[in-house]
């Protein structure tokens, strides 16, 4: 606890010691509540460690849940210092029984106010209590997130190599760090690691299993992938929206014929096997049924101004339409139809009614084949 303490501290010990009470000053008609009084803090370099002192040296008590919410709620909120401050502040009260996911947040905050290094260092500094498979993954996020391949590898062998029980979230750490460094290929191999390990994978380690091979064009390894999540114990309805739009992405996209020297090249920055990525992505959001992940990835995409195929209008087409946003179908129509760089495809969209029939979804093809009535597309097919 002391070494803890004492390292925490050193970081932060450069935060002003000074009255704050300018910042801590109410309003009349502001709540008086810790929250509320340390999100009043205006700057980083405002203590939120003075706020936790003032507050219970007038009495008043704090709980560890309390501080997790208002952690959690800063971290929401951009505000890693104060929340880094909130974490050593827990560290330092005895009263409070810390969990692995406090030391995990800690490691998480250390990366964002100081950087991998102070973050390592906090981890190696961690008594062997607390060195769990949660504080490793932490660590092993962070590596990955600044892509630094070769540290995530050797903390990925310690973890491999050591008793904790350990479930997909690691694995698929190192998955999404293969996928984001272009080593594809090394991705079956944290998938094999996982089997041999008894690890139940989850829809997020199915999606950068079938995103890695359709990157390489492996659609025969697609559909086994796909038929294996069909028959997992876990197979839920996100699962099966997942299964259902990848079968279709991968019917209607035409991925078996597109040749490999266009899907390795680059077209103004994006090549086509990152498109592939992107497409795989709005699918997996959609059979998690999260549309304001959908909203964000197709509006970012969008941004970049790079050259679209129709592929990629029918990934997002096919992903509204599954769940129900025919708002939103109208809407990329249109945006694809005056689109001056992607000519708009009636032949991908007649493939698309198909394709959703041919998975048991004809009321939903029916509404798309409506809509593409009304927008003057004249579908060419209908599978009854």
């Amino acid at each position: 606890l002391f070494n803890r303490t004492m390292y925490l501290s050193r970081f932060l010990s450069s935060s002003s010691h000074r009255s704050e009470f300018h910042e801590e000053s109410l309003d009349s008609q502001e709540t008086d509540d810790l929250r509320s009084r340390i999100f009043r803090l205006r700057q980083p370099k405002r203590s939120a460690t003075n706020v936790l002192h003032r507050w219970v040296s007038e009495g008043n008590q704090i709980t560890i849940s309390e501080l997790r919410q208002i952690s959690k709620e800063l971290r929401k909120s951009q505000r890693y210092k104060h929340a880094l401050e909130i974490s050593e502040w827990m560290v330092t009260r005895e009263e409070f029984e810390l969990s692995d996911s406090d030391f995990a947040v800690s490691i998480e905050l250390m990366t964002k106010v100081f950087g991998i290094d102070a973050a390592e260092r906090y981890f190696e500094g961690l008594p062997l209590s607390a060195k769990t498979s949660e504080t490793y993954t932490a660590l092993l996020h962070c590596y990955a997130g600044a892509k630094l391949t070769e540290k995530a590898e050797e903390l990925f062998e310690r973890i491999k190599g050591s008793n904790l029980s350990f479930n997909a979230l690691a694995y698929n750490e190192m998955m999404t760090l293969y996928m984001s460094v272009g080593h594809v290929e090394k991705v079956a191999l944290v998938v094999e690691e996982l089997k041999r390990k008894k690890v139940a994978p989850d829809i997020f380690t199915y999606n950068l299993w079938i995103s890695s091979c359709a990157a390489t064009l492996k659609m025969n390894e697609v559909r086994r992938i796909l038929e294996e999540m069909s028959s997992h114990s876990a197979s839920n309805g996100d699962w099966v929206r997942y299964i259902n739009l990848t079968n279709i992405y991968v019917t209607t996209g035409h991925l078996e014929n597109a040749e490999s020297n266009a899907l390795a090249e680059a077209e103004k920055g994006i090549t086509q096997r990152e498109w592939i990525t992107y497409d795989l992505l709005i699918i997996l959001y959609a059979g998690l049924g999260n549309k304001d992940k959908i909203d964000q990835i197709w509006k970012s995409l969008r941004m970049t101004k790079h050259k679209m195929v129709s592929r990629n209008y029918i990934c997002i087409l096919s992903s509204y339409l599954m769940l129900g946003h025919l708002n939103e179908v109208r809407e990329i129509v249109d945006q694809w139809k005056q689109s001056t760089t992607t000519d708009f495809d009636v032949s991908a969209c007649s493939r698309l009614l198909d394709a959703f029939v041919n998975v048991g979804l004809a009321e939903k093809a029916c509404d798309f084949h409506r809509l593409l009535v009304e927008k003057n597309c004249e579908p060419t097919s209908l599978s009854k």
